[in-house]
C-alpha cells in the first residue's frame, strides 16, 4: 500500500464498540456520543454508559450525523433527522436494485 492508496474496510456485523471506541472511530468526544444517545439520535445496548455497546451500523450512523453537524453547522436533532432520511433513501435504492429497477 502506498501513500495515495484508498483505505478499504469491511463492515463487521458482530462488532461491539464501547463509547470510547465509537468516539475514537468518529473523531468525536465521548461526551458527544453520550449526548447523542441521551437525545435518541444514536442507539445502543447496555444499562449504563460503561456497558453501552454499539454495532458497526451505529458507527456509520454516528459518522454520518457528525459529518452533517460539521458540514452544515446543524443542530444534533436536525442532523439525526437528515441521517434518518438518508438511511431510508439508501434502503429504498437497495429495494429498487433488488427488484431490478435501479
Amino acid at each position: 500500500m502506498t501513500a495515495g492508496d484508498p483505505i478499504t474496510a469491511a463492515v463487521l456485523e458482530d462488532a461491539a464498540f464501547t463509547v470510547e471506541e465509537l468516539a475514537f472511530a468518529c473523531a468525536v468526544s465521548t461526551d458527544w456520543v453520550v449526548h447523542h444517545v441521551e437525545e435518541g439520535a444514536l442507539q445502543c445496548v447496555g444499562e449504563s454508559v460503561a456497558q453501552w455497546r454499539f454495532s458497526s451500523r451505529d458507527l456509520g450512523r454516528a459518522r454520518r450525523i457528525y459529518q452533517i453537524e460539521r458540514d452544515f453547522d446543524a443542530v444534533p436533532e436536525l442532523a439525526a433527522l437528515v441521517a434518518d432520511m438518508l438511511e431510508e433513501m439508501d434502503a429504498l435504492r437497495l429495494r429498487l436494485r433488488r427488484a431490478g429497477l435501479g
